[in-house]
């Protein structure tokens, strides 16, 4: 089931892979327990959601997300929209997505959102439960308004003892002053952005069809992701 005949892109020449590992390229990739469990799991209830996978493992859906994304790009899971997960047709050649093709909506993580007239310790009790390390501000429609981080949270509470009672429209970064990205975005490129930048994240958002209108908010993509992403292929490449 692992050991698809793979061929080398350049050459055209058969590569031998080891038993458990799949290739991508001349490279030979293993798969952890948890990245196999996912495909019998799925052989046996395709088609499935990443909720359900997730929920059958025990773990959070963004636990599996870089799972799922490194299986879909080794050619042996396919994803449609609201049906779920399969095993890929074995008579197609596997045609995995380099690394530097692979785009933000593959990985980005759940937005944490808070309205702008959220108070301050109300917007600090959810970043903290949350597990985050900053906020995105979003109206009623979802349509971006602006971020808080933590650094902002520490500035403006500093020595100010009325300051947790204050909304949080008071201390963020408005829009359009934010850098963001959306689903189509190259994930080296959002990773090269917030270098520049400076930030440890970015909304992820979908443009509005209306003009003058913020756009609305997805996802976000995080260090912490990126982070992730880096020790998962670390982990798998051999």
């Amino acid at each position: 089931m692992y050991n698809r005949d793979t061929r080398d892109p350049i050459r055209g020449q058969a590569v031998e892979c080891p038993p458990g590992r799949l290739l991508l390229g001349e490279r030979p990739i293993e798969l952890t327990p948890r990245q196999k469990e996912i495909l019998r799991l799925v052989q046996a209830h395709q088609p499935i959601t990443g909720d359900q996978i997730a929920e059958m493992l025990g773990v959070s859906r963004p636990t599996i997300r870089s799972d799922l994304s490194l299986l879909v790009m080794l050619g042996q899971l396919d994803a449609k929209p609201r049906v779920g997960y399969f095993l890929a047709d074995p008579a197609e050649p596997a045609t995995p997505v380099p690394w530097r093709d692979l785009r933000v909506g593959e990985v980005q993580s759940l937005p944490v959102i808070v309205r702008e007239t959220t108070t301050v310790h109300d917007a600090v009790i959810t970043m903290f439960l949350e597990d985050v390390g900053g906020l995105i501000v979003a109206d009623e429609e979802g349509r971006l308004q602006g971020v808080v981080s933590r650094k902002d949270f520490l500035k403006f509470t500093l020595g100010n003892a009325s300051a947790t009672s204050l909304p949080v429209g008071m201390i963020m970064t408005r829009y359009p002053h934010i850098e963001t990205v959306t689903p189509n975005d190259l994930v080296v490129d959002a990773a090269k952005r917030m270098i520049e930048y400076k930030v440890d994240s970015l909304p992820v958002v979908q443009p509005s069809s209306e003009d003058g209108k913020p756009p609305i908010v997805v996802g976000r993509i995080t260090k912490t992701t990126l982070a992730r992403l880096v020790a998962e292929w670390g982990t798998n490449w051999r």
